[in-house]
């Protein structure tokens, strides 16, 4: 097996840097899998998903939804970073899309076979590709962000839809995860929300150790909704 990685840079309005991960040993496009990192930027905790990726015989690109460079170093710092995308939803649709767009048109990526994946912050704009009616295999949102924009009802969710959720999570109530069911259905999405009990936010980061806060990292949960990443992965694609 030779996995092989490089930094891509696309733009827009800003210009972005991406980075991908695939198995070269493997001689026609495979399906990739599109990468949305938490409310601190892309960093190396997704850049290793992309590389577990690789190995299991998918194309891993994590997007970079910031800019070039563009990071956070402290909760302060994340939250000022991802406050905009929160405040205009529409933009966030955007970048996401571009991103979509990058991961379709790499040489070793079958652009029909494609899935999102994001934690955190992350899972909210994976939640919001699919809502916006992107045509994609799939998405998952671990840990994601629940409430939906404003803009988007009405819209029809082609892809499959996942979410991840750790249920003693402060961010997102029970009463958040009805509603997203409920929106899903509306939507006629080919949906499924898994609950991991006891589980707090940022459930699969081990650098998360803050309880009294609401994230701490849960080894069982980790495991589970990584072996549930993988049994959606192979039905959708």
């Amino acid at each position: 097996m030779s996995i092989q990685t490089t930094t891509i840079s696309y733009q827009s309005d800003v210009i972005f840097e991406g980075y991908l991960a695939w198995n070269d040993e493997i001689k026609t496009p495979v399906p990739g899998v599109l990468i949305s990192h938490a409310y601190g930027g892309l960093g190396e905790f997704e850049k290793n998903k992309a590389r577990e990726l690789a190995k299991l015989g998918y194309a891993g690109f994590c997007l970079d939804m910031y800019g070039q460079g563009v990071r956070g170093s402290s909760p302060e710092e994340n939250k000022k970073l991802m406050q905009p995308f929160l405040d205009d939803r529409s933009m966030l649709q955007r970048r996401m899309e571009l991103a979509l767009q990058t991961i379709q048109g790499q040489p070793a990526v079958d652009p029909e076979r494609i899935a999102a994946i994001g934690y955190c912050f992350g899972g909210l704009c994976v939640l919001d590709l699919a809502r916006s009616g992107a045509s994609l295999s799939g998405v998952v949102s671990f840990h994601g962000l629940f409430h939906p924009p404003e803009h988007t009802q009405g819209n029809k969710i082609q892809a499959k839809v996942l979410a991840l959720h750790g249920w003693d999570d402060p961010m997102v109530t029970p009463e958040l995860v009805v509603a997203l069911g409920t929106e899903l259905s509306e939507a006629e999405a080919d949906w499924q929300i898994h609950a991991y009990g006891h589980a707090m936010h940022a459930f699969t980061n081990p650098a998360a150790q803050s309880p009294e806060s609401g994230t701490q990292y849960d080894d069982d949960a980790d495991r589970r909704s990584w072996q549930s990443l993988l049994n959606f992965l192979e039905e959708v694609f």
